[in-house]
């Protein structure tokens, strides 16, 4: 796909906070506990990946994935939506506290990647959910990992590559050739704030933790991560991708979102065992905007599954 396309998904999810880094045996000591609470890091080859759980190790387990220059904090304002299940909450590679290398940021290896560290952290099933980009990680883990994923959930993750509305100015200089490399470099709070502009319909404040984020995020990782999602969309449409899973589904759409065309979420319709929720006046990031009803969409997702 075109430069333009590469250019647009610079703004294609907004961000979270800032992430602790605990030693790799912290790991061990959470089986040993019956709380499954702390920050890990899981080591894997190509790049170790930052983890946080809250909640019962035994109790049935929500993984939530967040987009495009994010981490496990764009979550935060759900977590009491979700509170009696095991929710763990990874940041995707060259993403808050997980490596950031020089390749490995392709959406299926982005899958691959978030697979593995389930495994490692003994998570046998999970209803998976992923914002805007993370919907596209979480669905290529549910093609890759039927024995893994009972169910998907998707916020505001645009079904194809046509239904993109636009970006704001800042975010279409941060992806022109060599001028977006140098403003990355030099970006100022003010830069990122106007980079994450569309990502917002009602007047919320956009936490310096979320800002915070973005300057954790290499130009590399940035750029390559959006590159990702445009093979993924080129190859197949998500709802098309959906389908052949045909696993129970639930897809939350902000009805006022200012970068994927609303109606677009209607092509979610013809996914087998589908729930589809249009949020009235609620954004791109409906975690932020409306995260009471949101949460308690996902909660009833995951009890209903």
């Amino acid at each position: 796909m075109g430069k333009a396309t590469k250019r647009r998904r610079i703004v294609l999810l907004s961000v979270g906070g800032l992430a602790v880094l605990l030693a790799w045996n912290t790991i061990a000591v959470r089986a040993e506990t019956a709380e499954a609470e702390g920050e890990h890091i899981v080591r894997l080859d190509g790049g170790d990946i930052h983890v946080v759980e809250d909640g019962q190790a035994d109790a049935p387990t929500v993984v939530l994935l967040h987009g495009l220059g994010g981490s496990t904090a764009w979550w935060d304002p759900v977590l009491p939506a979700l509170r009696g299940l095991r929710v763990v909450r990874l940041d995707l590679l060259g993403h808050g506290g997980s490596a950031k290398p020089t390749d490995g940021y392709g959406i299926a290896q982005q899958a691959h990647r978030v697979g593995m560290a389930l495994d490692r952290l003994g998570v046998r099933r999970a209803t998976v959910v992923g914002h805007s980009t993370g919907g596209a990680v979480a669905t290529s883990l549910a093609e890759r990992r039927r024995d893994l994923v009972s169910a998907i959930a998707l916020v505001n993750t645009g079904p194809r590559a046509d239904a993109f509305l636009g970006e704001s100015v800042a975010a279409r200089l941060l992806t022109t050739p060599v001028a977006g490399e140098l403003l990355w470099r030099f970006r100022t709070d003010s830069t990122i704030r106007d980079a994450l502009s569309t990502a917002f319909t009602r007047e919320v404040p956009i936490p310096d933790r979320l800002v915070a984020d973005v300057r954790r995020v290499t130009y590399r990782g940035l750029t390559e991560t959006g590159e990702g999602v445009d093979a993924f969309l080129a190859e197949s449409p998500i709802p098309d991708r959906l389908t052949r899973v045909a696993l129970p589904t639930l897809v939350i759409f902000g009805a006022e979102d200012r970068r994927w065309q609303p109606s677009s979420a209607e092509d979610y319709r013809q996914v087998p065992q589908v729930r589809l929720e249009l949020l009235a006046g609620v954004g791109h990031t409906p975690m932020i905007e409306a995260p009471d009803p949101t949460g308690a969409l996902l909660r009833d997702f995951v009890d209903s599954v």
